[in-house]
């Protein structure tokens, strides 16, 4: 039997986080206030006051598994084995929240409060699942259907009916409701974003050094990353230099920093911020 690789499981692990995460936003914070911020949860929470036969959490979770279903059914296998998890988790996690800690009420009377909590979890637990190539399910899963099977605008298209959605609670609810499903939408749409980079973000050096070999060798030795090295020439001097890429951890690039003022101090340092970077040892092509 195949042993079980370190990735996979730090994989799992994060899956399990994001999806905590979402699931604890989404049933202590979204559902309690009438905070339809797009999605399924956001399309959940109005359903629930339409047809208040049914409770969000119940409502959420028929439409995570039909999506669920529909995405098992046209797209890959990949697909399958990781959002097939993380959406039974998610639909699980909050119907249990739902017998557990049974709501009637907001948690707090600080609507600000409780807004941020109910964007702030889903958003950092999201941006954990599109990192590892997963998802919770929804309207994401409609998304790459629809990536694949058309050939509209999907970003477009989602990002109208996550509007639709939010602003229907000011029908549904009221102005209030309304306008803070349409705010949290606002906020979680940029909090993602940056989220993502953050934890992708690694530092790329250029270094143009007279002694290449201490810098490569103390670069794929101590810190145990490949470099890149080339010859150059001073462009006034004529002088010839060598130029050596690497790309670190934010933790590396201090250590990096820190041995080449010793090694070399008229080295010429270049570090740029990267949150796109694809090969072995970062992001999967």
């Amino acid at each position: 039997m195949k042993p079980v690789s370190r990735e996979l499981v730090q994989e799992f692990i994060l899956m399990t986080l994001g999806t905590a995460l979402v699931s604890l936003g989404v049933y202590f914070f979204k559902f309690p206030n009438n905070f339809s911020m797009g999605g399924v949860s956001g399309l959940a929470v109005l359903l629930g006051k339409l047809l208040p036969q049914l409770s969000p959490s119940t409502f959420n979770t028929i439409i995570n598994l039909l999506f669920l279903l529909l995405g098992f059914l046209l797209l890959d296998k990949n697909f399958g084995f990781r959002t097939v998890y993380c959406s039974i988790l998610y639909a699980a996690l909050v119907q249990l929240f739902e017998l557990l800690w049974p709501l009637t009420a907001p948690l707090t009377d600080q609507l600000m409060l409780e807004l941020l909590f109910a964007v702030i979890l889903p958003a950092i637990g999201s941006a954990i699942l599109f990192n590892v190539g997963a998802s919770s399910g929804g309207t994401d899963i409609a998304a790459m259907i629809l990536k694949k099977y058309s050939g509209m605008d999907v970003g477009r298209a989602l990002l109208i009916s996550d509007v639709a959605i939010a602003a229907a609670a000011l029908v549904v609810f009221n102005v209030q409701a309304g306008l803070c499903s349409l705010l949290g939408l606002a906020l979680k749409s940029a909090l993602v974003d940056s989220a993502i980079e953050s934890f992708n973000r690694r530092k790329a050096f250029f270094i143009i050094t007279s002694h290449p070999e201490a810098v490569c060798d103390y670069v794929t030795h101590t810190l145990e990353r490949g470099a890149t090295l080339w010859q150059a020439q001073g462009a006034y001097t004529h002088e010839t230099h060598h130029v050596v890429l690497t790309v670190l951890s934010r933790g590396q690039a201090v250590m990096l920093r820190r041995q080449l003022k010793a090694v070399d101090p008229q080295a010429f340092l270049i570090v740029a911020n990267s949150s796109e970077i694809f090969g072995k040892g970062f992001l999967r092509a």
